[in-house]
């Protein structure tokens, strides 16, 4: 099997990071990887924050719901989707800015995730560890106004970069037959493969470091979905000229 199937395979996030730091001419290529990643029309509708300052590192956690790791990780990268850089040359040819349809909005959305997956497959093949944090989206206008966000550009997610303190065990995904399917979508089978699922992830929550609350995946989803989430999202994005056309 390919060692980058393995190394995919093998992801865990990590919330407890070493004071180790990251060498400066790694950290670039990591961008220049993330860069390689595919882009939508040649868009390229993506812009990485570095935030290095402590007292910006500690209203991010605070914003993002107190996650202390982002404080502590020898890095931490908000990304962006960015339709102003491209927009700004609509002017100089002359041409309308249309960029507030919806499309455009998936466009750039989907640029951002595709480019920090391959940073993260990058910095995880050198023994880096990291942490999605989407918490981000807690609190948009606060973390826009701190990071000075223009309009056409909005704060996607954050990502917690380092060398790892901890070794927590791999969760386990979905059965590949309720997410893998043939010709068309259909749902024969699926009940009695997640009823199996759902014992395995108790069990994980059982036993992992820690301890855990013993809940299913289905469980732990249907609470996600009966509520409400981030509701202010929506004017928000529009206040940054998503309209959703």
């Amino acid at each position: 099997m390919s060692s980058v199937i393995d190394l995919l395979k093998s992801h865990r996030s990590i919330r407890k990071f070493s004071d180790q730091k990251i060498d400066p001419e790694l950290l670039d290529e990591l961008f220049r990887a993330g860069q390689g990643a595919a882009t939508s029309s040649f868009l390229q509708g993506s812009t990485i924050v570095r935030v290095t300052d402590p007292e910006n590192r500690k209203q991010l956690a605070g914003l993002a719901g107190n996650q202390a790791y982002v404080e502590t990780a020898a890095e931490f990268l908000v990304f962006c989707a960015d339709l102003k850089r491209a927009g700004n040359y609509c002017a100089k040819y002359d041409m309308p800015f249309e960029g507030d349809f919806t499309e455009h909005f998936i466009i750039a959305t989907v640029d951002v995730a595709l480019m920090a997956q391959s940073l993260v497959t990058a910095a995880e093949s050198v023994g880096l560890g990291i942490c999605y944090i989407g918490g981000i989206r807690n609190n948009p206008a606060p973390v826009s106004e701190l990071l000075q966000l223009p309009k056409g550009v909005y704060a996607v997610f954050g990502l917690c970069l380092g060398y790892p303190d901890q070794d927590p065990e791999l969760k386990p995904r979905l059965p590949l037959s309720v997410v893998v399917k043939q010709e068309v979508y259909n749902e024969e089978g699926d009940a009695e493969a997640i009823a199996v699922y759902d014992d395995r992830i108790r069990e994980y929550y059982r036993t992992r470091t820690g301890g855990g609350h013993g809940i299913s995946w289905s469980e732990q989803v249907a609470t996600l979905l009966s509520e409400k989430s981030r509701p202010h999202m929506r004017d928000f994005l529009a206040s940054k000229g998503f309209k959703f056309k």
